[in-house]
């Protein structure tokens, strides 16, 4: 560190810059990869697990397996509230991410146990940890910079591709494990999976656990509250949560819908409560950072397919066969990571060489969505033009979509991520962040729902997927064009921010 470190509110540290950005961020970098490595790493086999394991790899499990998919995905983003929350008020940033972690890694290893309760609740760990974890070390990223510095949007997107450099790694690992190394193409091994992301997650608290020295004062309790029996009551209450995020997990997705809905209500006020205080701008800004969370539910409602009914098309009807050598169904969860990493420094180019003519934060939302749309129209040609005799669809077809979402992914996500940090009111940066990771949530409850309807009652045939994407592109255009069209409003509304 060069300069010293200083934990009064509101100041950054003089922090050695190390390739042009804040040393922290690397850390906050590598962080995120292996927490990112746990967390990817489970996702493409839990609805595959729960048809084999739980119903005997019948069809008739998939629709089930998707809407519990979805609802875990909807409680790890939505838990992102009550983190943010503790962060603001209670341990600092700091604390919450060491505490998430650990809570996390065990909630790893226990879904690894072959029984269909253990699982659950290990799943309630997992979301209970990961809340507390995930929106602290994004708000983290943007507290290394000041307001107006104009390195913010680089290091976010710099911070996004560690995101993504663990969430490729995991996939091509974890699914060697499952299918050739501890199991085979015909009887995948799941459980290796759950534990070798637990070892990434405990990866991710050690090396935070050393690193967070470099932070100097960002990130610890706010004067008063640096008391070691904060942390025993957050874990406490934490031991209480997990049954709950259990019991959630158990009740029907739709239930669930609207007991996400309700929060985000909650929230919704309590920023603009917070931002009438602040004033009339700080008023316009919250205003127009929620109209935006709104269009970020339609996106992850169906970008989130890839760990749901995207797995169960792979499975059963995309060509996988190489001259005998089958492609591991987890890897195209890489596909993604991939494409984010190559595309992410091109995109980041084209927006600052297109200089005034840049895309607002609104319209590039509005592409993100449309791309979207545009994987879903390549699964409608492909589902209806090229099935072979077998009922299979060339393999391309389903990278390819994974490639056409990374593009839109990339028009929306890291920016939604440093747009929060400028946008929320003050006080409630960490709460805020809770808020775009529950509209996340909101998005992927729906998209279990939507992959049990792909899914119907006995399987997915090429007949019900090619149905259910067709549904999914029109209103994926739509709501692309629509937020297209209203983007000069919402941008005067945020009052200069780019």
């Amino acid at each position: 560190m060069s300069g010293a470190a200083t934990t009064t509110p509101g100041t950054i540290p003089e922090f050695k810059q190390v390739m042009g950005h804040p040393r922290p961020l690397w850390m906050l970098f590598m962080t995120e990869f292996w927490e990112r490595f746990a967390f990817y790493g489970i996702r493409w086999a839990l609805v595959l697990y729960m048809v084999a394991e739980f119903y005997q790899g019948s069809g008739e499990g998939e629709a089930p397996s998707s809407r519990i998919y979805g609802a875990y995905l909807a409680l790890v983003y939505a838990a992102a509230i009550f983190g943010g929350y503790i962060a603001d008020r209670i341990l600092g940033y700091q604390r919450s991410i060491l505490l998430g972690a650990a809570i996390m890694a065990v909630g790893l290893f226990m879904i690894a146990y072959p029984d269909q309760t253990m699982f659950k609740i290990g799943l309630a760990t997992v979301i209970t940890g990961n809340g507390m974890f995930k929106p602290n070390i994004s708000a983290m990223v943007g507290k290394l910079y000041a307001p107006e510095d104009q390195r913010r949007d680089s290091g976010f997107t710099l911070f996004y591709m560690g995101i993504n450099s663990g969430a490729f790694i995991a996939p091509i690992l974890t699914g060697w494990f499952s299918d050739k190394l501890f199991g085979t193409d015909a009887m995948p091994n799941y459980k290796v999976v759950f534990i070798a992301s637990g070892v990434g997650m405990l990866i991710s608290l050690v090396w935070f656990w050393f690193g967070r020295r470099q932070l100097g004062g960002i990130g610890r309790p706010l004067e008063g509250g640096a008391s070691k029996l904060r942390v025993l009551y957050v874990l406490l209450a934490s031991l209480v949560a997990i049954p709950c995020y259990y019991f959630l997990l158990a009740i029907d997705a739709s239930t669930l819908q609207w007991v996400l809905s309700a929060m985000f209500v909650g929230l919704c006020v309590l920023i603009l409560v917070e931002g009438f205080r602040e004033g009339k701008v700080a008023r316009d800004k919250a205003i127009a950072m929620l109209l935006i969370f709104l269009f970020n539910v339609l996106f992850w409602c169906f970008f989130e397919q890839a760990g749901s009914s995207f797995n169960f098309l792979a499975q059963n009807i995309v060509n996988r066969d190489f001259g005998g050598w089958i492609f591991p169904v987890g890897w195209f969860q890489s596909v993604n990571s991939l494409a984010i990493i190559t595309v992410a420094p091109v995109l980041a180019w084209l927006w600052i060489k297109m200089g005034r003519n840049n895309p607002s934060i609104p319209r590039k939302f509005g592409l993100g969505i449309i791309f979207n749309g545009l994987a879903f129209l390549l699964l409608m040609f492909a589902l209806s033009s090229l099935v072979d005799d077998a009922g299979k669809v060339p393999f391309w077809t389903l990278f390819m979509v994974y490639v056409i979402q990374s593009v839109g992914e990339l028009c929306l996500s890291p920016i939604g991520l440093s747009m929060t940090t400028k946008l929320a009111p003050v006080k409630l940066v960490g709460f805020a962040m809770g808020g775009w990771f529950l509209s996340t949530g909101i998005g992927n409850n729906l998209s279990g729902i939507f992959a049990s309807h792909v899914s119907g009652e006995t399987g997915m045939t090429v007949a019900s997927a090619h149905a259910g994407y067709t549904q999914g592109f029109w209103i994926l255009i739509i709501g692309g064009v629509a937020l297209f069209l209203i983007a000069p409003l919402i941008q005067k509304l945020m009052h200069g921010v780019k």
